[in-house]
């Protein structure tokens, strides 16, 4: 894990470093470097995601969760996930108001994915409460 942190480091600040000298003669090349290398720093991060979700599978079997909830919690990471980066280099791009209604869109996903899980918990808890 440590090699890895290094690597993306390295990279980023390679990167950074070739931006701030190209974007004075070339400020749409070097827009478009600093997305490759955001798009690349991603991929490097796909095995590790992919570890992370195989062991919270295995966790979930272990302890007998239903699987529609965790695909469900997953699917909304996945979209807090993409929309943070999305706005990201959104932003980066020096368009905040594009930013503002992508982190807005994501949040609104979230909660509509979020509504089935919420009932069984409200409806869980009004079971509990004694009538």
């Amino acid at each position: 894990m440590a090699i890895e942190i290094l690597k993306i480091v390295g990279i980023s600040l390679i990167a950074t470093f070739l931006a701030l000298v190209i974007k004075e003669q070339k400020p749409t090349f070097a827009f478009l470097l600093v997305v490759f290398v955001g798009c690349s720093i991603f991929l490097m991060l796909l095995d590790q995601i992919s570890q992370i979700i195989h062991m919270i599978e295995r966790i979930a079997v272990k302890a007998n969760v239903n699987m529609i909830y965790l695909e469900t919690i997953l699917k909304i990471i996945g979209i807090a996930y993409i929309a943070e980066f999305a706005s990201q280099i959104t932003k980066d791009a020096g368009q905040g108001a594009i930013a503002s209604k992508i982190e807005l869109g994501g949040k609104i996903l979230i909660l509509a994915m979020a509504i089935p899980i919420l009932t069984v918990i409200i409806e869980t808890i009004i079971k509990l409460i004694p009538s």
